[in-house]
């Protein structure tokens, strides 16, 4: 018998990536394990930014229509079960360990990634419980990704695609369109947000291809969201016409919508002092924070708090934010990718702003009264930050 310890340590220790696509390794898995997927229903959800939000709000909306429902997603915040949630209650410790640990067991003729591991768990999880349907987030990209082994889906959701990943899914917005369009299938009803015209125009193809109506989004600022951040109208519109798309009324959609909650994006956890935290780890996840920022506080700059990984366009996030910035307290995130403080504050002083590299526990000491302040970048940074406020019994969260 595994530990929850031993099973997590072990996946989590798995390669990230495998020596064949995650798509082909999950349909042979899936094949070992019988097929568990067939008898499960599912939303497939692809993108660059939003993808989370818009799982959020699918899972709040079906859940309120009465349907019992999985959602898998990733990253995780905090802990390792928030990645597997059954009507918003995450998978216990001791299901996590009997159901990794048979994964573990399991002789699949090849070697597992973390995220091939994750998705097992939450197929096998889902159908255990009895749920009606799933919602599934892509890993990364979408014709390569391990989810789309998953067969055809209910409805799939195209979120705002951006650069980012660029080194597995190619250097235009063009190419990146054509991975996550990926996920769209013949017979399926395919969702889109608003595009780039080089990545809506791949999109529309795919969807011609497969014989698909393209149903776009439409304006969802009638509803009094608990996400903050203009942005996240958007993502609540895609969610809101999937919905549409599978027949859940419009009581059910709104309540959906308006209790709809997700971590650590767009986040206050702080009044007095001001904290936000955003997990704005590209270049359009940091547009998206700055233009919720500015209408939100206009007129008003922040003291920003920011870790990244070595991996992403760090330079692209710093020119989108300075404009906003007082000064900047650069972190190391806690992983091997991370960008080292040092550099980046180094970087941000060679752009003509004021940076220090700190700890995150002395940037949290340093919290102004009157100003407030932002903390962005990598999700493993937001997750140190969220879980220290978490763990205060005063935290606002």
């Amino acid at each position: 018998m595994y530990t929850y310890e031993e099973v997590i340590n072990h996946i989590e220790n798995s390669r990230r990536f495998g020596e064949k696509p995650g798509a082909e390794v999950t349909a042979e898995a899936l094949e070992v394990l019988g097929h568990p997927e067939r008898s499960l229903p599912f939303i497939h959800v692809a993108g660059t930014n939003g993808k989370g939000s818009v799982c959020a709000f699918l899972g709040n909306i079906l859940r309120e229509a009465g349907k019992k429902t999985g959602v898998f997603t990733s990253p995780h915040l905090v802990s390792f079960e928030e990645r597997i949630t059954v009507d918003g209650i995450r998978i216990g410790q001791e299901d996590a360990a009997r159901i990794g640990g048979f994964l573990l067991e399991t002789d699949f003729g090849q070697r597992l990634t973390m995220f091939d591991y994750c998705l097992l768990m939450a197929i096998l999880y889902f159908k255990e419980c009895g749920c009606n349907i799933a919602v599934m987030e892509t890993g990364l990209g979408g014709r390569l990704d391990s989810t789309n082994a998953l067969g055809i889906p209910e409805a799939a959701v195209i979120t705002r695609i951006g650069l980012d990943h660029t080194r597995v899914l190619g250097n235009s917005l063009g190419q990146i369109a054509a991975e996550k369009a990926g996920i769209i299938k013949p017979g399926c009803p395919v969702i889109v947000s608003p595009q780039e015209p080089e990545a809506e125009s791949v999109l529309e193809e795919r969807a011609k291809l497969c014989r698909v109506t393209e149903r776009d989004i439409d304006d969802a600022k009638r509803y009094r969201l608990r996400m903050l951040g203009e942005f996240q109208y958007e993502n609540a519109a895609a969610a809101r016409k999937t919905a549409q798309c599978l027949g859940v009324d419009e009581e059910s959609i709104r309540r959906g919508l308006e209790g709809a909650f997700w971590p650590g994006r767009m986040q206050i956890i702080s009044e007095k002092p001001f904290l936000l935290i955003d997990g704005a780890h590209n270049i359009d996840g940091a547009a998206a924070l700055r233009r919720a920022l500015e209408v939100m506080y206009p007129e008003e700059k922040f003291h920003f708090l920011i870790g990244v990984m070595e991996d992403k366009d760090y330079i692209g996030i710093i020119d989108t934010l300075m404009p906003l910035a007082l000064d900047f307290y650069a972190i190391t995130a806690d992983s091997d990718r991370a960008l080292s403080a040092n550099r980046l504050a180094d970087i941000i002083k060679e752009k003509g702003a004021d940076a220090d590299a700190v700890t995150t526990q002395e940037a949290l000491g340093k919290l102004p009264e009157e100003e407030r302040t932002v903390a962005c970048g990598s999700l493993y940074f937001i997750g140190e930050i969220y879980s220290r406020f978490k763990s205060s019994a005063t935290a606002p969260i």
